[in-house]
């Protein structure tokens, strides 16, 4: 199982360029990727490129660029031109987001995500083959438009890789059955490995769909890992950012994470999560969390336990782990943390 290490989230609450700092100390210690996402703060193409022009080994994901943000043809040009600049080492990580951010940022109703889903990776993957003039008529996109003077046309930049790996953030099991079908890799949040089977089914069932199995598939989870002795202490800095997804990411009717761990058997510890969360009463939702629902979907304890820990994500399938930080970390505890990291993860 290989180790990647996740990069902030676009400056959201902070400086965009302290986190990009420590990529370069990542790939020293043999860390395999750097990944950099957006909400809607800073975002991650900008990212992708700083880091591009300050390593050489390592490779360099977006975790996720938004769909909703940019028509296929811009990814496609987007992905095309930061494969040449890393030399070939960029993985497009592609994601829905969420109504919030779609309808309330972008402009952009949150409405089909599924099929809307399909058809964007289809035609991005069409662009960066380079086959030919993309031409796509869909439900949802249609390429060149029928109605006008546009024509169709070839990407004008050769990718260094081919194909250039695409991922799929999902959670849902119509979407994971989706990144399965469409995707080179997936990319969870909240993953627990001890319900890899939830998963596991939908991804099998969307690769069946396209007449493949799941043996080179990546499985690419992001997970909060911090190795540390006082254990008390390390579940309470996952609790801001647990707080922060089950109680306000997404609205009372819908938050796709709160949905995830009720699936895991938490729905009732979620729910009071949420409502503290939604009061107003921050703090009481990062208090109300148990400690089961933190273990399951994070990694804290000494060394050999978080090894073990980390043991039963490659047992589950996983192909690569991305370390997440937890919030609230110093430069030096964030540079420990990486080395600690690295020196657990199994081989």
């Amino acid at each position: 199982m290989k180790i990647g290490l996740a990069v902030g989230a676009g400056g959201m609450g902070g400086s965009s360029l302290e986190p990009l700092k420590i990529v370069p100390e990542a790939e020293r210690l043999g860390y395999d990727s750097a990944w950099v996402g957006e909400a809607y703060g800073a975002d991650a193409v900008s990212a992708v490129g700083w880091m591009a022009a300050r390593t050489e080994r390592i490779r360099l994901g977006t975790s996720i660029m938004q769909m909703v943000a940019r028509t296929p043809a811009m990814t496609a040009m987007t992905a095309a031109g930061l494969d040449q600049l890393s030399e070939g080492r960029f993985t497009l990580g592609l994601g829905t987001s969420g109504p919030q951010v779609a309808e309330g940022w972008h402009g952009v109703r949150f409405d089909k995500p599924l099929g809307r889903s399909r058809e964007y990776v289809a035609i991005v993957r069409a662009a960066l083959a380079r086959e030919g003039a993309v031409e796509h008529a869909g439900e949802h996109f249609r390429l060149p438009l029928p109605d006008g003077p546009g024509k169709a046309l070839k990407l004008a930049t050769t990718p260094v890789q081919q194909p250039v790996p695409i991922y799929v953030a999902a959670m849902g099991p119509k979407n994971t059955e989706l990144a399965g079908e469409v995707a080179d890799g997936w990319l969870p949040i909240l993953f627990s490995p001890g319900h890899a089977s939830y998963f596991t089914k939908s991804l099998e069932a969307g690769a069946a769909r396209s007449g493949r199995s799941l043996v080179d598939f990546a499985m690419t989870p992001m997970v909060s890992i911090l190795v540390t002795d006082d254990v008390d202490a390390g579940r309470d800095a996952m609790r801001p950012f647990l707080a922060l997804y089950l109680g306000g990411m997404g609205s009372r009717e819908k938050n796709f994470y709160l949905n995830l761990v009720a699936e895991y058997g938490f729905e009732a510890n979620a729910r009071e999560v949420q409502d503290h969360y939604l009061a107003g009463r921050k703090r009481e939702a990062e208090a109300a969390l148990g400690t089961d629902l933190i273990d399951a979907v994070t990694v804290v304890g000494p060394p050999a336990a978080v090894r073990e820990r980390l043991t039963a994500y490659a047992d589950a399938g996983v192909h690569t782990v991305v370390h997440t930080p937890p919030y609230g970390l110093t430069p030096e505890q964030h540079r420990e943390q990486l080395r600690l990291v690295a020196e657990v993860v199994p081989s």
